[in-house]
């Protein structure tokens, strides 16, 4: 497994449910989406595991907004009381402290958070008979093959190797550096298919990006961008890439949820396919900032030691296919995307309401002085 794979890997697992958006000042959780708005035709009682994270507060508002009754269930540790009052919160642990769940009856649970398939037989062997529907959010990541342009979601899976997926924990996947992130996943897939037969939606999510992201994956480029000046561009402006905004992910799946859809969907994007000389130009333009790129090619960087994903956020070097997933099953499904521009103000905007001390320390990226070494050492090697 390649050291960008890892790296997506890891922040993927990172970032599912672990860190936390809190309330960010002007920034609205359904501002600008394309989607359906108004209220749902049918008021469904809506359960989500997990909640307070970066997609669950969208979905938890979003769902109310519609006019959805909202149960979260978690440890009430992440961002206590950020959510609204409207939302029923259930405190307990998905590490077997799961007797709030019991006796009680919902339309649909959404499972945010699971990466470990024993959390998803834990909680189906309490909810099933007691909901219509689970919807599983997975990952991309569930692919083993990183070479196949257009994956669909039929593409081969990655395999568990381990002794007994079921006896996995926390421990045991970061002890693996990731590396078991994507075949858990998959465990976790067939998990769910298992108790809810003919009624789970499985959800694998690319990339997600926008306001409330602490693994600053995108972030760093319009914060980058924002500063102006002279801006490493990675690879070539072709170079495609794919993300989609923890907005229209959350949305999307509550009229899902709604449409009372299952089956397996990719969700990743946008629509048509872009490439990073694009999307930088986009978040240029949105910030109205006066930076000039240079474009630095990969051979280079690989001599440099600058890595795709961590090092150049959002670009997948080599590994292009990452960034060419298929989607057309979701889009079929009516899934939207609202513009760059929006994400990329959203984002920066949500990154300034930080602490100044989180503000000098961008978690993804190059930081300002190796950036300026690697640019140097580029403009000596073309004199």
């Amino acid at each position: 497994m390649s050291t960008s794979r890892r790296q997506f890997l890891k922040l993927s697992a990172l970032v599912g449910g672990s860190v936390g958006l809190g309330l960010v000042p002007g920034v609205s959780a359904l501002s600008n989406s394309p989607g359906s708005s108004g209220r749902a035709p049918k008021s469904l009682r809506i359960l989500i595991l997990g909640g307070t994270g970066f997609t669950g507060p969208f979905q938890v508002k979003y769902a109310l907004s519609r006019g959805h009754k909202v149960t979260v269930f978690n440890r009430g540790k992440t961002h206590p009381g950020d959510l609204p009052k409207e939302a029923e919160q259930l405190i307990g642990d998905r590490n077997g402290q799961l007797d709030a769940l019991k006796n009680r009856k919902w339309d649909v649970c959404i499972d945010i958070p699971t990466t470990l398939p024993v959390w998803v037989r834990d909680a189906a062997q309490i909810l099933k008979g007691n909901i219509d529907r689970y919807v599983f959010i997975s990952t991309i990541s569930v692919f083993s093959d990183v070479s196949k342009v257009n994956t669909d979601e039929n593409g081969p899976l990655a395999e568990y190797k381990g002794a007994d997926a079921m006896k996995e924990t926390p421990e045991t996947l970061r002890a693996s550096n990731y590396g078991l992130y994507g075949p858990l996943k998959v465990q976790s897939e067939k998990e769910t298919e298992k108790w809810f037969p003919g009624k789970a939606l499985i959800i694998r999510p690319g990339l997600i990006v926008g306001p409330g992201d602490e693994s600053d994956r995108f972030t760093y480029w319009p914060v980058r961008v924002a500063r102006g000046g002279e801006v490493l561009a990675p690879g070539t402006p072709n170079d495609p890439v794919q993300f989609i905004d923890a907005r229209d992910l959350a949305e999307w799946t509550i009229r899902m949820v709604e449409n009372r859809e299952t089956g397996i969907y990719n969700a990743t994007g946008p629509a048509k396919p872009l490439g990073i000389g694009e999307m930088l130009d986009g978040v240029k333009n949105a910030l109205k900032a006066d930076a000039k790129l240079t474009w630095v090619n990969e051979e280079f960087l690989t001599e440099q030691k600058v890595q795709a994903w961590s090092d150049m956020p959002v670009w997948t070097g080599k590994e292009d296919a990452l960034a060419r997933t298929n989607i057309d099953r979701a889009l079929s499904k009516g899934l939207t995307f609202r513009p760059l521009d929006v994400t990329a103000r959203d984002t920066l905007a949500w990154f300034k309401s930080l602490p100044q001390d989180r503000q000098s320390h961008l978690k993804a990226g190059l930081s300002p002085e190796r950036e300026t070494q690697v640019l140097s050492a580029w403009k000596k090697q073309k004199a």
